[in-house]
């Protein structure tokens, strides 16, 4: 792996060198990674998190790095020693990789000395906002697909390669079953698609010349590109005439690809002629420009579509390019282990943070087994199976909601103890599978993509009190005691 330890903003090493400076470098700090609600997040996937470890516990500082901020001149020589033998030392608890996950709820938490916990932030947010994004992009796509796979497609218009591979990744953990980045398969497993470009057609002498070609190469896997020239008229009669000459071989053909005009009315009158050319187990797959919202309508309209090829709108996430997520000081732990909350105040209500090192529980119906809330607790408390819980909005207390019969299950989990990592990471299919899974356990409701229900996510009593006690005393506070 690419040494990636200045990849950071400078101030979290001008910070670094403040607390270095001030004697506060070995004090332990507990901050989080969360993302905030707005019009487009019904529910996000967690992913990243096998990537962002391998930047935490490999970072370390090359003679040229040191070289290089030497070169600034704004850091003394002592703290450029310091940074020479930092390592990773302290914990970190997150979400498993798939996870639901919804706004508020810290899906990333990192315990350790302030100045190592402070500088992992730009890096970190870089790597889990990017592939969650993705991952939740993907997921809705796969959605809106029903039945029908979906091919990541993303590659020639992904924000660079590294966008590209990492993008690739996250699509197969949102339910891709495919991706045409050679690259991303060779590195991570994953089945890669692809066939035939326009090029290949206008090569030939004819559209036909060009199937026969193809088909002659690929006997066993031949999917044609059907609209270079015209899709009903020329390109489905051609590669009809190919399949028949391929079937008396002894080969079945593999089907069509679409990738321009009325998807839902080209499909349907191509899937006729398939069908009555005697090849109704011919797939049809359609590619360009697609979304969850196009898949979705398409659907409706009736499309006979199979197979759906998405790029640009899946790996650049087009509608919501950035997830938002930050990354902020819970508290602070003192030499006897006390736990100091710290929180950060808005003018905006949904900017003001969640104090403390905390925890994070699903609430389940034991009767249905499905999804209640979310429930953010402080991180000692334990949630008493056998009593009723009353939960409730965490701005709009009033809005209240008891819940009975049920079990409580923990979402974070440790996965670094002391700079090592001892959390063993699932192969990326194995993600896939325990994403449809958990997102199986949530009512159609929550997940829906027009007006879904708001799934709960709540602060316990403890919890919401201490936020409260806190607020209560910074603003009762004159400017200066701040």
């Amino acid at each position: 792996m690419r040494n990636l330890t200045l990849l950071t903003d400078l101030y979290e090493i001008t910070m670094a060198y403040g607390f270095y400076k001030n004697g506060k470098h070995e004090e332990e700090a507990v901050f989080d990674i969360f993302f905030r609600q707005n019009n487009l997040i019904t529910y996000s996937l967690a992913a990243g998190l096998e990537q962002a470890m391998d930047y935490l516990l490999n970072w370390h500082f090359s003679d040229d790095d040191i070289a290089y901020l030497r070169s600034l001149k704004i850091f003394g020589e002592d703290f450029l020693g310091y940074l020479k033998n930092m390592r990773f030392t302290g914990d970190v608890y997150a979400v498993k990789e798939g996870e639901p996950v919804f706004p508020g709820e810290p899906i990333l938490t990192i315990k350790a000395p302030l100045i190592q916990a402070q500088f992992a932030e730009t890096a970190l947010l870089n790597i889990i906002n990017h592939q969650t994004l993705i991952a939740s992009k993907a997921s809705k796509i796969c959605r809106a697909a029903g039945k029908g796979a979906v091919m990541e497609f993303g590659l020639r218009r992904a924000q660079g390669p590294d966008a590209g591979v990492y993008g690739a990744r996250a699509s197969v953990i949102g339910g891709c079953s495919s991706t045409s980045n050679v690259l991303a398969g060779q590195l991570y497993g994953i089945p890669v698609s692809g066939t035939m470009a326009h090029s290949w057609v206008m090569d030939f002498d004819s559209e036909y010349d060009a199937f026969k070609a193809y088909a002659e190469a690929y006997p066993e896997n031949c999917l044609l590109l059907v609209d270079t020239y015209d899709t009903l008229r020329s390109g489905v009669p051609n590669a009809i005439r190919v399949f028949k000459e391929l079937a008396a071989k002894g080969y079945r053909p593999k089907g069509i690809r679409l990738d321009s005009g009325d998807f839902a009315y080209l499909s349907k009158k191509a899937r006729r002629m398939l069908d009555d050319a005697g090849f109704s187990d011919a797939i049809i797959c359609a590619s360009g420009d697609l979304d969850e919202y196009s898949i979705s309508s398409l659907m409706q309209q009736g499309a006979k579509i199979d197979l759906w090829g998405v790029g640009t709108k899946l790996i650049t996430s087009a509608d919501m390019p950035a997830l938002g997520g930050v990354y902020k000081l819970a508290a602070i732990i003192r030499e006897d282990g006390t736990v100091v909350p710290k929180i950060k105040l808005s003018d905006n209500t949904a900017k003001i943070t969640n104090p403390s090192f905390k925890n994070l529980y699903r609430l389940y119906d034991k009767s249905t087994g499905m999804a209640v809330a979310d429930l953010i607790t402080m991180r000692e408390e334990k949630i008493d199976e056998g009593k009723p819980l009353t939960i409730f909005h965490p701005i709009e207390t009033w809005k209240r909601y008891t819940v009975r019969n049920f079990r409580a299950e923990p979402l974070l989990h440790t996965i670094v103890e002391k700079g090592k990592l001892v959390y063993t990471f699932p192969g990326l299919m194995e993600i896939q599978d325990f994403s449809k899974r958990e997102l199986s356990r949530f009512w159609e409701e929550y997940l829906r993509l027009d007006m879904p229900e708001l799934y709960k996510v709540d602060l316990s009593e403890k919890l919401h009190s201490l936020k409260n006690e806190m607020l209560d005393r910074i603003r009762g506070q004159r400017p200066e005691e701040i």
